[in-house]
């Protein structure tokens, strides 16, 4: 699947939640969600890298990890993003596509 049909995919399952959540989703919404998102894939890579203690996830299934969940997290937070874009009318592939290019073009004034 290309990026852009990742992107549709993601808007076509934003329209359909959109029938039976709560209230609309503005940028504070997003915002709440990606912050959300990000603690939990915090959470994830604390317990995969050991920063807690060895036999955590024993005691507390919360705290369970592996490349999966890592993965799922990563992908809400895309998720996440998506919706941002698209309130802010934003091209989210342009817009990766011009910050790298951007770096790139620093990083060849530094001779790497």
């Amino acid at each position: 699947m290309t990026f852009n049909k990742a992107i549709e995919l993601a808007r076509s399952i934003v329209k359909r939640f959109e029938k039976i959540e709560g209230k609309p989703w503005k940028a504070e919404g997003s915002m709440i969600e990606l912050s959300k998102q990000l603690g939990e894939l915090a959470k994830l890579i604390m317990v995969q890298e050991k920063y807690y203690f060895n036999n955590r996830n024993e005691t507390n299934n919360q705290y369970e990890t592996n490349k999966e969940k890592i993965g799922d997290e990563m992908a809400d937070i895309l998720y996440a993003l998506v919706r941002l874009a698209d309130h802010y009318d934003i091209d989210l592939l342009q817009a990766h596509i011009k910050a790298r290019e951007a770096e790139d073009e620093f990083l060849k004034t530094k001779g790497v």
